[in-house]
């Protein structure tokens, strides 16, 4: 919790207080319903939270801008950027409806009313959003393919509409298809060991 405070020292009192919240939430869910791997619970912070609050230093959005969190699992990257976005309207999906229980019940707890959580598939998606956010559930050309249609055509914020991709490893490989893209390196912000090979791919849609 004290690295979100040194990395974001502008959060209100509330966000720091909704972020505090996380550990004994996931703690408590992931008893119940194993959304985060039983080894990795110990570094919610560093391996699930502040990789998701990653995009919130390379990115901004507009007030009532409209996200969608694809693959979400336990509610990531969606529910550390809703807390950080509290003006930004946040629907996570996954495929998996036990996963989807715990996001609902976490948002509920943390009266994040920017949060819709929904049991479906991306290929079942009908609505439009600005930006697509996510964590690796795939190859990145695949994501892209299933995705993209749920991307909108009327561009509200600076940074053209897209899909904006937590990735690790060496992915260069998945990137030669695409004319158009940034990749932006998590290390340059945050100084933990884990964040070394971790990158966002930003791709225009």
């Amino acid at each position: 919790m004290n690295r979100i405070l040194e990395y974001f020292p502008d959060i209100t009192k509330y966000q720091q207080e909704q972020f505090a919240k996380l550990d004994s939430l996931y703690k408590y869910w992931n008893e119940r319903v194993n959304v985060i791997s039983r080894k990795d619970i110990d570094n919610l912070y560093t391996h699930h939270i502040l990789h998701s609050l990653a995009i919130a230093k390379f990115f901004d959005f507009k007030q009532r801008s409209k996200i969608l969190d694809v693959g979400t699992g336990g509610g990531f990257p969606g529910i550390p950027l809703a807390i950080m976005f509290p003006k930004v309207e946040f629907v996570l999906i996954d495929s998996i409806a036990k996963k989807i229980s715990v996001v609902q019940a976490i948002a509920q707890e943390l009266q994040l009313t920017n949060v819709t959580a929904k049991q479906m598939r991306v290929e079942q998606c009908t609505q439009r959003f600005d930006y697509i956010v996510s964590r690796a559930v795939t190859a990145f050309p695949e994501f892209y393919t299933m995705s993209k249609h749920t991307v909108s055509g009327i561009v509200n914020n600076k940074l053209h509409n897209g899909i904006i991709y937590l990735k690790g490893g060496d992915f260069y490989e998945e990137m030669k298809g695409f004319k158009k893209f940034q990749i932006y390196t998590i290390s340059d912000v945050f100084t933990e060991e884990f964040f070394e090979t971790k990158k966002i791919i930003y791709v225009p849609v």
